[in-house]
């Protein structure tokens, strides 16, 4: 039997302080930016919530389809979400301050949630913490003048690494772990429950679950390199049947664009195989589960919207003095996703067709720390065995054809 000395299990995880940083500072930095747009003429805040709702899909991260409209109803977990994008919607929307204060934001969040700091983090800590606060203050300095609205400001820009250096690590600075235990130990057995004699109930809920959780057998499931779902095509390849997919007004301009590129890459493709297109079979699928567990997306309706994945590759080393990468990674829109049989080959290609992106400029390269790219005309098949990751990129708003590549642990 399972024995609960000494436990009261609503005092020990029912909350009692908010999250400081998710749910305390950042919440109050989206309310005053929205303020902020307010003081400027145009449909600023209005713009800002477009922009929320057109940032594309990606299987990492919330999207926000009305803007931030019912901040009151957010969790920590989608607070956090709207910190990777909001760098990029209040860009070029009001003032390179706003920009900045979320990009030292970001810095000073990343470097908070660690859990070892060593003094040369403390430093760099310290710096983040006093670049976004005073950034902060200039932008806010009208509202900051008799009454400070915003008190948690101070004790992040004057007290906290002296508290790091005393009592090591911040997380009392956030309930979370509490939240958590709260849901999965009072708020689900209550629900459970008949409402009588819940404390009882609740406790044997608990001790059920701690028995199921300690006899449970862990089964590790070999994992498949190209699972595919969804086959979208599937013909013996010939000139007319490319065309009519390609001249097909119901198809996305980026599946009509892979068809268009469709015969030169594939021969371009095979040339170095030293073979040809005849006769082989093929088959389109709209996703495809990579190797490390991530779904590679060429969809033109996915729950009524396009998801064309942005993927990383890996460049060889020979290639890297041929082109401009990032650390040795070079960027891709996915267009097709494709399995094709040649009649000489026992096993499958696995490929995807796939239009590159280039940096924009070779001067400025990076801006706000992400890779600023342009999509070129340039469109190969590639094996997808090849592709490091999915990546989310996000097109700069009121710009032409430019990029940020968006890391999602930054």
């Amino acid at each position: 039997m399972f024995k609960f000395r000494n436990l009261n299990i609503y005092t020990a995880t029912v909350p009692d302080r908010i999250h400081h940083l998710d749910l305390g500072l950042f919440k109050y930095q989206i309310e005053f930016t929205t303020e902020l747009l307010k003081l400027k003429p145009g449909k600023l805040v209005d713009n800002m919530n477009k922009r929320i709702a057109k940032i594309p899909r990606h299987s990492g991260l919330k999207v926000f389809k009305k803007g931030v409209q019912s901040l009151s109803r957010l969790t920590a977990s989608e607070y956090r979400d709207m910190m990777k994008i909001m760098v990029f919607v209040v860009d070029g929307l009001y003032s390179e301050d706003l920009s900045n204060v979320y990009v030292k934001w970001n810095e000073m969040y990343l470097l908070s949630r660690l859990e070892n700091f060593k003094e040369s983090d403390l430093q760099d800590f310290q710096k983040a913490i006093n670049d976004w606060g005073n950034i902060f203050i200039k932008l806010f300095r009208d509202f900051l003048r008799s009454n400070l609205k915003f008190p948690k400001l101070r004790s992040w820009i004057y007290h906290i690494v002296d508290t790091i250096r005393e009592h090591r690590a911040i997380n009392g600075y956030t309930t979370e772990t509490y939240e958590s235990l709260h849901k999965t130990y009072v708020k689900i057995p209550y629900r459970l429950s008949n409402k009588k004699n819940v404390e009882k109930q609740i406790m044997e809920n608990i001790r059920c679950r701690a028995i199921v959780m300690r006899n449970r057998v862990k089964k590790t499931k070999t994992p498949v390199a190209f699972t595919y779902t969804a086959k979208l095509f599937d013909f013996n390849f010939s000139e007319a049947i490319i065309n009519e997919h390609r001249d097909n007004p119901k198809l996305n301009k980026n599946m009509s664009k892979g068809f268009a590129k469709f015969i030169d890459c594939l021969n371009s493709y095979l040339k170095l195989l030293n073979t040809t297109s005849e006769d082989c079979r093929i088959k389109i699928y709209s996703s495809v589960t990579l190797k490390n567990s991530a779904i590679l997306r060429a969809v033109d309706n996915f729950h009524d919207r396009p998801w064309f994945s942005n993927i990383a590759i890996n460049m060889n080393i020979e290639e890297l003095s041929d082109y401009q990468t990032d650390n040795g990674i070079c960027y891709a829109q996915t267009l097709l996703i494709t399995e094709i049989r040649l009649p000489n080959k026992l096993t499958p290609l696995h490929l995807a067709l796939v239009q590159w992106y280039d940096f924009k400029s070779e001067i400025t390269s990076f801006v706000y720390g992400c890779p600023l790219l342009e999509l070129v005309e340039l469109y190969n098949f590639i094996e997808i065995e090849a592709i490091e990751d999915i990546v989310h990129i996000i097109s700069c708003f009121d710009k032409t054809n430019e990029h940020f590549v968006m890391e999602l642990d930054q």
